[in-house]
């Protein structure tokens, strides 16, 4: 990361807060040296960022200091607030708490009060079923980031379990599942896979051989109404 994407990031996490962060767990979410940490917090001021805090108390970021407005209109600040909100109240930890930093950033853009994030005007309410995302969705995610093969032990409908090798393309976010596509080595042929059936995970140091976004158009002229086959109630065939 680079020192201006570093000095970025840093922002955000601060306007994500509302008391104080020490130095040691910016460090620790950022990846360098406390002493970097003060380096930056040094830099921001510089640059005029409010910040309050010393050494061993901790740093917050006062309001009044915003990236340049990115000229949203109001319902597309609804829009994002609304599909961010989804994602905190249904997505896996990681991915959640990333929403709640992109959240604050975009909010810290709006010098009005009408999309203040203690009023907004569309809200997100999650049924009991959809909180939460199965644990094994961070490790898919990691694995279709870096383009690593997955080993899977997988359970169908039946409860009857088989192990695969799969090369994971993405995860596709049903209301009450969530399904991976993925090429399976076992079957030569694009495969999908409830993940709350998937009982293990484990990323392979191998790269599958072909582009991601070759095997996702490959998958999508396969499989035009691959839709069609998954139902909550049945869930996926693979």
């Amino acid at each position: 990361m680079s020192r201006t994407s570093r000095l970025l990031e840093m922002l955000g996490m601060l306007r994500a807060r509302r008391t104080p962060v020490t130095a040691l767990e910016l460090s620790q979410e950022l990846g360098v040296s406390e002493r970097s940490v003060y380096r930056d917090v040094e830099t921001l001021r510089l640059l005029g960022a409010p910040l309050d805090g010393q050494a061993g108390i901790g740093f917050l970021l006062r309001d009044g200091f915003f990236l340049p407005n990115f000229a949203f209109s109001a319902e597309e600040v609804e829009a994002l607030i609304l599909g961010l909100t989804w994602v905190q109240q249904r997505a896996d930890p990681a991915l959640s708490q990333s929403s709640d930093s992109a959240l604050a950033k975009i909010l810290s853009t709006r010098t009005d009060r009408l999309h203040d994030e203690n009023s907004p005007a569309l809200v997100s309410a999650a049924s009991v079923s959809q909180r939460s995302d199965p644990a094994q969705v961070g490790i898919l995610r990691d694995a279709i980031r870096r383009l690593r093969k997955v080993a899977l032990v997988y359970e169908d409908a039946g409860g009857a379990t088989s192990e695969r090798v799969v090369w994971p393309i993405t995860i596709v976010y049903f209301d009450d599942v969530r399904v991976l596509a993925a090429w399976c080595e076992s079957k030569s042929a694009f495969r999908h896979f409830r993940v709350d059936r998937v009982r293990s995970a484990l990323i392979l140091d191998e790269r599958y051989p072909e582009r991601r976004a070759v095997l996702m158009r490959r998958w999508r002229e396969q499989d035009r109404d691959w839709r069609s086959f998954l139902t909550v109630s049945d869930g996926a065939s693979v």
